[in-house]
């Protein structure tokens, strides 16, 4: 799965529309907004032309065939590197939950799915799990019955739900959920499992669960203390 990426753009809420109109030419339809504020250092935002005001950050999925083209639009036509513009990052996906989530999510793209990825050295990973909205209690308690320690949500709005249908076989609505859980890579696997049978597509929260390598953690040795004691 090291050829498929999860990306992230940030930009002043006044903007954002160009950016999703700008990947809507791309064929990257499945895209996922939500909001922010800019936080960093004022020297670090006054370096990269970021106020410190509302934030719209735009979530898509891309190859990297793709991401190299987008890349050079962005810079080209977008024209991202002038000064308050935004900013936009990939992280490779390491695996997604299901055949035909992995179909929608790279509509329009071709991606011919090959091993899970693995970084080296990795301890932990990130799931994301992308649910109708009201539904994150029913995935936590699904994560949790397979030793999650717990999860952080956000709310989103969703684009292109419009093909659910035909890749999926149910329709989504806009207003959507993401559930964020750090976990042992050695977990990850049961935690998507538990997922997509108590709170997948066959139910009402209709989750789409993936993962993404964690490189670095910083604040996890309470879970560590705890595995650790567990295990004696």
């Amino acid at each position: 799965m090291s050829e498929l990426y999860f990306m992230a753009t940030i930009t002043d809420r006044n903007k954002w529309r160009r950016f999703r109109t700008f990947y809507r030419g791309y064929g990257i339809d499945i895209t996922l907004s939500t909001v922010g504020t800019g936080t960093a250092a004022s020297e670090t935002l006054s370096y990269f032309g970021l106020e410190e005001t509302e934030k719209v950050i735009l979530f898509s999925f891309v190859t990297k065939e793709l991401w190299r083209t987008v890349k050079e639009g962005l810079e080209k036509q977008v024209r991202i590197d002038v000064p308050g513009t935004g900013i936009a990052f990939i992280v490779p996906l390491s695996s997604i939950g299901g055949k035909k989530p992995l179909a929608f999510l790279t509509h329009n793209q071709y991606f011919e799915k090959g091993e899970e990825s693995t970084l080296q050295n990795t301890t932990y990973e990130l799931l994301i799990a992308i649910a109708e909205q009201g539904y994150t209690d029913l995935i936590m308690d699904a994560a949790r019955s397979v030793g999650a320690a717990g999860g952080t949500v956000i709310h989103a709005k969703g684009t292109g739900m419009e093909g659910a249908e035909r890749f999926l076989g149910v329709s989504l609505g806009n207003e959507k959920e993401m559930v964020f859980i750090v976990a042992k890579r050695e977990g990850k696997n049961a935690i998507m499992r538990a997922i997509m049978d108590k709170a997948g597509m066959n139910t009402k929260a209709k989750s789409i669960v993936f993962s993404l390598p964690v490189t670095g953690t910083a604040g996890m040795r309470l879970m560590e203390d705890s595995e650790e004691s567990s295990s004696i």
